[in-house]
């Protein structure tokens, strides 16, 4: 009967018959798990649209696998209930690179951005991948405060070909058609002369990264 109460109303019956402060939500993830809640719960805090917008980003960065060879590509910033997501593609050349085929489905990415002190920080993978790269992004001051910049990194060991930590940057392009088709027509690996002025001047291709 309290279930078909319950079904019918639709409520949890742990409402009933728990205490409201030993009703947890599983659905809430490991993050709201009581073992770190008070640790990282923090970050399953809304990241609000001021903070990081939804939209179209234009991002810059180092490749990984070849320092002489820059990464440009598009990512698209979305809300979905109180989370904040992104997704984007894998450039083709990186996959080839690997080995791993340049189907859409295996090239897409998607990530949750979390709310920093600073920033926002992102954990991004691709579908069924057993690995994580993980971004963090401060806003800077500009004229239309449209840019972000950080470093990612991606989880690999000391030993493996390539390297795992680049200087990164987000340029806010909203839904600018105008702006967003010809940054995914460019989207892909470049040379450093073919970055964009700011591009460089942020991603400062002179200079390790510390």
């Amino acid at each position: 009967m309290l279930h078909r109460i319950c079904s019918y109303f639709q409520v949890d019956a742990r409402i009933l018959l728990q205490p409201v402060q030993e009703i947890t939500n599983n659905e809430a993830g490991i993050l709201n798990d009581p073992a770190i809640a008070a640790y990282l719960g923090g970050a399953l805090r809304s990241v609000s649209e001021e903070e990081f917008p939804s939209g179209f980003y234009r991002f810059a960065r180092r490749s990984f696998l070849d320092e002489d060879m820059f990464v440009r590509g598009l990512i698209y910033v979305f809300r979905s209930g109180k989370g904040t997501f992104l997704k984007g593609f894998e450039a083709k050349d990186a996959m080839r690179q690997q080995g791993l085929p340049t189907d859409p489905a295996t090239r897409e990415f998607r990530g949750a951005v979390m709310p920093q002190e600073d920033g926002i920080a992102a954990l991004v993978s691709r579908r069924g991948a057993t690995t994580t790269s993980f971004n963090f992004l401060a806003r800077i001051p500009s004229f239309e405060n449209n840019f972000w910049v950080g470093y990612v990194t991606r989880t690999v060991r000391e030993n493996v070909a390539g390297r795992r930590v680049e200087r990164l940057v987000y340029e806010y392009l909203g839904k600018n058609m105008a702006q967003v088709l010809p940054a995914a027509r460019s989207a892909g690996f470049c040379a450093e002369s073919d970055l964009l002025a700011y591009q460089r001047n942020l991603l400062k291709p002179s200079e390790s990264f510390i």
